[in-house]
């Protein structure tokens, strides 16, 4: 089916599903562009009856999941919406949600800097209805007086984009509406904070609780008005982003600071293959195709799918789901996603939908494919090999898609190919002499290789371990950058995610900082400064862009050396004493994302969650209770070999709850059970010496149903184990607050900065 065909398919399923109430009553008309008043009625927050409350919203429930979503959110708030009617208020993701989310966050805004000037960015990428978005949160953010820059006519721009100008411009912050890598029907909006990054739980919280005083203010006088701004409001500039070249020529001057110097630069010049870019959704090409042109490199790079799709091209979409019903399926556009055929065996079901086997006939063998995602953010590195190393790939832990009978494409996971980026880059730090002028410090999630701890220790390299999410990379990064300027004379000591204190020496700097799904940053040998003065060690999110640069850097030095990325990768095993070579993630989804009928949808994803809480729930409270004293590890080990009868746990030294997942270490590998923090999923990681030891273990640990057996509940109290979820709570918060840089942020004189 062909993906024009699916989406229609798609639409006719959502009108089908979309009752006639939902699809007449347009609450918030966004598309009057002139200034009017919407007023929130008591009647809005109850449900919708046809005869007694036939203005129903049911707002009351919205919020309540709302708020849940935002005490746990990895990376935005995220949720399904109804692509064809975004009004409709029973999906998470709405018109009005947006709206009482934007109008809430300039409350607090206001409050929190009375009488100064308020400067924010609002950008976007290229999902349904995210251009509705933009536009209803600009207006909203104008009527309360807030200036949005946007970029020149509202078009897409990446999220990387986004942090970078709210960090170098000194803004308030910034609304960037994505679900990254998500499925075409989910949509969010990525708060940023003044820093670029994105919002801890607890700012989330703070604009919640603003909605919460509103519906009060409903519930007691009956309603409230929310004024929307005209679209062409004159707070809405996108004159400023045309001056500033939509922000290119200022982020140019950052890359050629870093990844882009010029020995980078001139290696890609003589690149003799060109770097092919898969550009997914289309969204990346407005600005990256600009960025290569300046920097002089655009003729080295073929690019597929330029066009903007909010249905992807079809990428990640079936009509099948993955046990063979028919229906609408779509395995989001994270081209590392595995699943299993019927006959058991494994495949890529997103590089499967990007046709390779036929748009790529015509590159040699060694052409190197680069895959980034709608928003931008995230990278997956390819390269076209012949079936003959096919051994070599196995004992190397490199997974591969058949293209013909010939050749391959090896699709190296994050953990594979930032390996070899990190590992790149320290060698030119170490060439060019700029190795020993700073201490050296990565940051890592916990779900990322072990073979990056292993290459670290190797290299001297300090590590860092966070939870999932990038936000809590970038909460470190200013943890440091506060101690730098406090105490320039002495050593940055940090506490990572496991309890460790790390000392990252005198006025270190970040030689990287990633993360298992595709994220990664390099730190900047200088130290980045804001328009106004403020410093950073690295930028506050991940960039695909980055990440071109230096991969496609690598990529002529292997040219020019004659190697493949999989030699390359077997040369770093090697000289680094690397022993935990593998390393795999089993993603399990308990419900279909892309139901069309919401009633199904919400009753499946709550099914779905109550399975992911009760798997998360079996391993978080060992790893409490041991924490606290209160059982050995030894009855841990007890636990888990009366549970899982065809697993040894003789070898486990430690289990340690993680900020958002169970850790689970062994003598030879780790093992993360982790609960998606924005969807009912199950996510299992693993990492060691063995492929098929830690494939077993990530399998049967993250499907387990997490029934508890007669000996965990005669070791662990029934309460305890109820409790354990707050428990958790307060301990991530622990984490990120110890020695927390609080430092309120300061608006600038934007007439000094800006100009503006």
């Amino acid at each position: 089916m062909t993906a024009e065909t699916l989406e229609k398919e798609l639409f006719k399923s959502v009108e089908k599903n979309t009752p006639d109430y939902i699809k007449n009553n347009k609450y918030v008309d966004i598309d009057n562009k002139n200034e009017f008043i919407f007023t929130l009625k008591k009647e809005h927050l109850l449900p919708y009856d046809e005869t007694t409350n036939p203005e129903g919203l049911n707002l009351d429930n919205w919020l309540k999941n709302y708020e849940k979503e935002a005490a746990v959110s990895t990376a935005g708030i995220r949720g399904p919406q109804n692509i064809l009617f975004p009004y409709d208020v029973r999906f998470p993701i709405n018109i009005m949600g947006i709206m009482l989310a934007t109008y809430a966050k300039a409350l607090v805004a206001k409050e929190k800097y009375k009488g100064k000037k308020l400067l924010k960015l609002a950008g976007r990428e290229v999902r349904y209805n995210s251009d509705k978005f933009l536009d209803l949160i600009a207006r909203v953010q104008a009527a309360q007086g807030i200036e949005t820059l946007t970029t020149y006519e509202r078009k897409t721009m990446p999220i990387w984009l986004a942090s970078f100008l709210a960090f170098k411009l000194d803004l308030l912050g910034g609304e960037y509406i994505t679900s990254s890598h998500g499925i075409s029907v989910k949509n969010a909006t990525k708060d940023l904070n003044s820093q670029g990054s994105q919002y801890l739980p607890e700012e989330s919280m703070e604009f919640v609780n603003k909605i919460k005083e509103i519906f009060e203010t409903v519930k007691n006088e009956g309603k409230y008005e929310i004024k929307i701004a005209k679209s062409d409001d004159k707070l809405i500039n996108e004159a400023f982003m045309k001056t500033i070249n939509n922000g290119v020529d200022l982020y140019r001057e950052y890359l050629e600071n870093g990844v882009a110097n010029k020995e980078n630069l001139e290696a890609i010049k003589n690149l003799k293959e060109k770097i092919i870019i898969e550009n997914v959704g289309g969204s990346a090409y407005n600005t990256l195709s600009k960025l290569l042109e300046e920097l002089k490199i655009s003729d080295k790079f073929v690019w597929m799918n330029i066009e903007e799709d909010p249905f992807f091209h079809g990428i990640g979409k079936y009509d099948t789901d993955p046990k063979g019903n028919k229906c609408f399926y779509d395995y989001s556009v994270d081209a590392t996603v595995v699943a299993k055929k019927k006959d058991g065996s494994a495949y890529f079901p997103v590089i499967d939908t990007l046709n390779y086997s036929e748009k790529l006939k015509q590159y040699p063998v060694g052409t190197v494919v680069l895959i980034t995602d709608p928003d931008h953010d995230r990278l997956t590195v390819c390269q076209i090999e012949n079936k003959s190393v096919l051994p070599f790939l196995e004992k190397t832990g490199i997974s591969y898609s058949e293209l013909n009978d010939d050749r391959i494409l090896c699709v190296y996971t994050a953990n594979q190919s930032f390996l070899l980026i990190m590992d790149f880059w320290a060698k030119q730090l170490k060439a060019s002499n700029r190795w020993n002028n700073h201490p050296r410090f990565m940051i890592k999630t916990t779900a990322s290789a072990k073979s990056w701890d292993e290459w670290a220790k190797f290299n001297n390299v300090q590590v860092v371990n966070v939870p999932v999410g990038f936000k809590e990379i970038a909460n470190i990064m200013k943890k440091v950058e506060k101690q730098i300027i406090d105490n320039p004379e002495k050593d940055v000591i940090v506490t990572d995610v496991f309890g460790n204190d790390i000392n990252l020496g005198k006025n270190p700097r970040m030689l990287f900082g990633g993360e298992e799904s595709g994220g990664m940053i390099i730190g900047s040998e200088e130290l980045i400064k804001s328009k106004a003065g403020r410093i950073a060690i690295a930028m506050r999110e991940k960039s695909a862009s980055e990440a071109i640069i230096v991969a496609s850097a690598l990529a002529a030095k292997l040219e020019k050396e004659g190697k493949t990325l999989s030699v390359a990768l077997d040369e770093i095993f090697t000289s680094n004493e690397i022993i935990a070579k593998y390393d795999m993630r089993e993603d399990i989804a308990y419900y279909n994302e892309s139901e069309p009928d919401i009633v199904k949808l919400t009753q499946a994803k709550k099914d779905g969650e109550a399975l992911r809480t009760k798997n998360d729930l079996f391993y978080l409270t060992m790893a409490l209770a041991e924490f606290e004293g209160k059982i050995t590890l030894e009855q841990v080990k007890s636990i888990l070999k009366s549970t899982f009868k065809t697993l040894n746990f003789d070898n486990l030294i430690d289990i340690k709850f993680v900020g958002d997942g169970t850790f689970l270490q062994f003598t030879d590998k780790f093992i993360e059970i982790r609960p998606s923090g924005t969807d009912a999923k199950t996510k299992a990681y693993g990492a060691g010496s063995s492929k098929e030891n830690i494939s077993e273990f990530a399998r049967i640990l993250g499907n387990y149903s997490g029934d508890l057996n007669e000996e965990y509940l005669a070791i662990i109290p029934k309460d305890y184990y109820n409790n354990a979820k707050d428990k958790s709570m307060e301990e991530y918060l622990k984490f990120t607050n110890k020695d927390a840089d609080n430092r309120v942020f300061e608006i600038p004189d934007y007439k000094k900065t800006l100009g503006i």
